[in-house]
């Protein structure tokens, strides 16, 4: 598996699509990038399954609510 991939999301504040780079060298990762274009943040949750050599990548806005 590579070390960085470069992956296209889609802003799910505005839907617009951003380019991310993805650092698989630290393993399972959760943090936030800001859209380019509204500025809102986007929260990313990554985990790698080294099993099957791959990435699982989840893009939310991170403002659900659970009621």
């Amino acid at each position: 598996m590579r070390d960085h991939k470069f992956q296209r999301i889609t802003c799910p504040h505005c839907g617009n699509h951003v380019d991310v780079e993805l650092d698989t060298t630290l393993g399972d990762q959760e943090y936030y990038e800001d859209c380019a274009a509204c500025c809102n943040p986007i929260h990313l949750n990554m985990h790698i399954d080294r099993i099957y050599n791959k990435v699982e990548l989840n893009v939310d806005s991170d403002d659900e609510q659970v009621f």
